[in-house]
């Protein structure tokens, strides 16, 4: 499994964001997609997830009425809506795949490269 994300960048307070990450290498609906980040100095935490098979997402609460994951399976695409970003919200954000569900934490089997998010003041 080989994932690609991309979308980071800087927004202000109160802006939006939109990551994608695509899936190549196997089949993309039988895997859960989810987006964790990492600010500096602190763990990589869960953000959100969706299931493959039927779409089922996940939230963590500080990103839950903010952020939205969906998928096409047509591009084996998940993607990551960020609306109200706060400064809080800045910090490196990973897609991860894994056959598992539900995924509301570590560990996750496969990674994409990080990409960077930052939300002025």
């Amino acid at each position: 499994v080989q994932l690609q994300a991309s979308g980071g960048g800087l927004a202000q307070s109160g802006g939006s964001l939109r990551l994608s990450c695509t899936l190549s290498g196997r089949t993309f609906n039988l895997y859960t997609m989810a987006w964790f980040r990492q600010a500096p100095g602190k763990e990589r935490e869960f953000v959100a997830s969706i299931r493959g098979n039927n779409g089922i997402t996940l939230y963590a609460d500080s990103v839950k009425d903010r952020f939205t994951i969906s998928r096409d399976t047509a591009k084996r695409a998940a993607y990551l809506q960020m609306n109200s970003l706060k400064p809080e919200d800045t910090a490196v954000y990973y897609c991860g795949a894994d056959r598992n569900w539900p995924i509301t934490g570590l560990p996750v089997n496969y990674w994409g490269q990080g990409t960077q998010v930052t939300v002025s003041s």
